[in-house]
């Protein structure tokens, strides 16, 4: 018999939490009383590292760091801010033990362009305190099932899963369930060529969370993790088609539902591709459904196995890729965008390492993420083919919106070394608006398949 207790949660709301007679993760009292004393609220060290190069956390950057511009879009509160030094494959062997393998690759497959110019870190990210109260609240409640195929015990709407992780699947299922808003956004994609040129894909998207929207009850759709909707705005061959996802916590109890509205011939059908290895949306074959986001949906093709922590150069704080009227063609070049508007500051991570399991497949077997411990995002990931070859490689470029309080990407970057091609997602400089967060909350019935064929409509 499933009993149901409330807590509160994320923006105050009561949320409704399943008890399914199953233990929950074993943590004792002692270690949840570390949440905000020698841990941050949501489980990173508090304390910076023995030699100063990574700072104590003080609880990131408040609402005021800088002026709000027009159209959404903030001032970089770094803006002044000159690198340290940049590493480059000529000097790159001396700072290897900060570097993934993948970034080493990168020196290594463009040493005359690409460089990591490195700034001072700054441990800018924070959440609102209703965050911090719900992850204190819910800490050790939430369970791994399946083998951490999926999870249960967890509040609609709760964040951060696991704030003292003690297994790659919790690392990951923290990427997953970190704190997000509802969220609408126009931004570009572009698939440079070796020469570098490229055409740009224009995409809006919309996103909504159960516990807030106003015509859900989140108590009656515990697994529901989001729903998701893409239009393709641009080029006119492509406009008009428009993916729908209803996403789920528990992908083996609820499978990941997906619909995708083709404007050319006007019709709805269920799209089972949009996920995994799929390819992802008009994207040439250079990335998968499941790299979106740096990764999302279902974890089960994989055995995640928890390398441990360390410090790496991660893209952080990547205010020059944000600012308004910064042109799209002066950041993408041949082989990788372009160093000077990038930024990388020495992070802790937690490195998961996923490998395709026996019975399964993935054009990807082996996987490994390096994850940002103060937002739980991924920053970066390796990608291995069936060969154990390094293939691709992808860069999120981390960015706080201290207007709202949460993180994001502002580009994701996924290198193809051996085709010496790349994809990259998230412009938004030359748009009209930068992401809208929060502002008036969507609908239930603006994810329904039924009001696909009205958002294709051209």
């Amino acid at each position: 018999m499933h009993m149901q207790k409330t807590i509160i949660g994320a923006c105050g709301l009561a949320l409704s939490l399943i008890a399914t007679g199953v233990a929950a993760q074993s943590l004792t009292q002692s270690e949840i009383d570390q949440l905000g004393n020698s841990l941050t609220p949501i489980g990173a060290e508090k304390a910076g590292n023995a030699e100063g190069t990574i700072p104590e956390w003080t609880g990131g950057l408040p609402t005021d760091a800088g002026r709000s511009l027009d159209n959404n879009f903030l001032e970089n509160p770094y803006k002044g801010d000159q690198p340290e030094f940049v590493i480059t494959a000529q000097n790159y062997q001396q700072y290897k033990d900060k570097l993934t393998p993948g970034q080493a690759a990168m020196f290594e497959r463009y040493p005359e362009t690409f460089r990591m110019p490195v700034y001072e870190t700054k441990r800018s990210i924070g959440f609102p305190q209703e965050v911090y109260d719900q992850v204190k609240a819910t800490a050790g409640q939430a369970r791994l099932v399946n083998g951490g195929d999926g999870i249960e015990n967890v509040a609609a709407g709760a964040s951060f899963a696991f704030p003292i992780p003690k297994s790659g699947a919790e690392v990951v299922w923290n990427h997953m369930t970190r704190y997000r808003m509802n969220v609408h956004r126009w931004y570009m994609q572009a698939m440079p060529q070796t020469n570098g040129s490229f055409t740009l894909i224009k995409l809006e998207e919309e996103v909504g969370y159960p516990n807030l929207m106003p015509d859900i009850d989140a108590s009656t759709m515990p697994n529901t993790l989001l729903f998701f909707k893409q239009r393709v705005n641009a080029p006119s061959r492509l406009a008009g088609n428009v993916l729908l996802v209803h996403d789920s916590l528990d992908q083996l109890k609820e499978p990941r539902m997906a619909w995708v509205y083709n404007a050319g011939q006007r019709r709805v059908r269920r799209a089972p591709q949009v996920a995994y290895d799929g390819p992802g949306t008009a994207s040439d074959g250079m990335r998968t459904s499941d790299n979106f986001s740096m990764y999302n949906g279902a974890p089960d093709r994989y055995d995640w196995k928890l390398i441990g922590k360390k410090e790496v150069y991660l893209p952080y704080n990547a205010g020059k890729l944000s600012e308004p009227g910064l042109k799209y063609e002066d950041v993408l070049k041949a082989g990788h965008i372009n160093p000077e508007h990038t930024r990388f500051e020495l992070h802790r991570v937690w490195e998961v390492q996923g490998n395709v399991k026996q019975g399964q497949r993935h054009i990807y077997a082996q996987r490994n993420f390096f994850v940002d411990e103060d937002s739980w995002q991924i920053g970066l990931a390796d990608h291995y083919d069936g060969r154990g070859t390094l293939w691709r490689v992808g860069e999120g470029h981390i960015a706080f919106n201290y207007k709202n309080k949460i993180p994001g990407y502002t580009l994701e970057t996924l290198y193809d070394l051996m085709a010496g091609r790349y994809i990259a997602l998230g412009m938004y400089t030359e748009e009209a608006s930068a992401p809208q967060y929060g502002g008036t909350p969507p609908t239930y019935n603006q994810f329904t398949p039924a009001a696909l064929r009205a958002s294709g409509v051209r």
